[in-house]
């Protein structure tokens, strides 16, 4: 039976990532928590909630041809192993259901992701300049950057679910500020996300952590959702609606941590 709070959390998540490439972790991970839903279950379903309407978003803005995959793949080399390892220590009995800080450790990603993305615009300048004023060292330094970067997010991601969309997104701006437009960031990060969400999610799965009702219920309100965010993307600028998000992950981070 599909349950409607489920279905709203995820047609409103979905329109949010469809629009801004952001939201499928950082978004949804505060939603379920305050739904009353515990820590581990709410990670490893939210995975495979960020992973599976991703991928369609992914199918619209791919049509565009607006994915950058040599940004993808160096991210994909960081994220991936870091992710597999976390799946290999779930999988052989790592008590995560155990761990008693996961809700902070969330919180603290969620509050990090929502000033990461306020402070987007900053960043991004600040980068600019560096590119330009010394090109060669900038672009020399960007391949093992955002390898590590994607190291980190996959650590985010494996433990927490949040991190591959808002986070990453600030990431690029800061890494790649002439190369990231706007459709393109939305675009390669999206793309980034649905292995490193798929990867994290297969532990959560094997350990029989993923709530298949609560998943179709977010699904059915995610899908149609993000098609209508996807394609609305192409005409709008979404960063009213990060800076919207961004003010409520803050307070949604700050009572996750007190």
């Amino acid at each position: 039976m599909i349950d409607g709070a489920y279905t709203l959390a995820g047609a409103l998540t979905g329109f949010v990532v469809g629009l801004t490439g952001v939201g499928g972790g950082a978004l949804m991970m505060p939603i379920l928590l305050l739904l009353g839903v515990p820590a581990t279950t709410a990670i490893a379903t939210d995975l495979w909630f960020a992973a599976l309407t991703k991928a369609v978003a992914a199918s619209i803005h791919n049509g565009s041809a607006q994915i950058d995959w040599v940004v993808v793949k160096r991210l994909w080399l960081g994220s991936l192993p870091m992710a597999l390892l976390v799946v290999v220590l779930v999988s052989f009995g790592a008590k995560v259901q155990k761990v008693g800080w996961l809700t902070e450790a969330i919180g603290a990603v969620v509050l990090i992701t929502a000033l990461g993305m306020l402070l987007a615009p900053a960043l991004r300048l600040l980068a600019r300049e560096r590119r330009l004023g010394n090109p060669g060292h900038f672009k020399a330094l960007q391949p093992a950057l955002t390898v590590l970067s994607g190291l980190v997010l996959g650590l985010c991601v494996a433990l927490t679910s949040v991190g591959a969309g808002a986070l990453g997104s600030v990431i690029l701006l800061y890494l790649y500020p002439l190369r990231m437009t706007p459709h393109r960031l939305v675009a390669t990060d999206i793309m980034h996300a649905i292995p490193l969400a798929l990867v994290a999610g297969l532990g959560y799965l094997f350990a029989g952590m993923v709530d298949g009702h609560m998943l179709l219920s977010l699904l059915v309100g995610s899908i149609p959702a993000v098609v209508v965010g996807s394609l609305m993307s192409r005409r709008l600028n979404g960063r009213w609606i990060q800076v919207l998000l961004a003010f409520v992950l803050l307070s949604a981070g700050i009572k996750m941590l007190i």
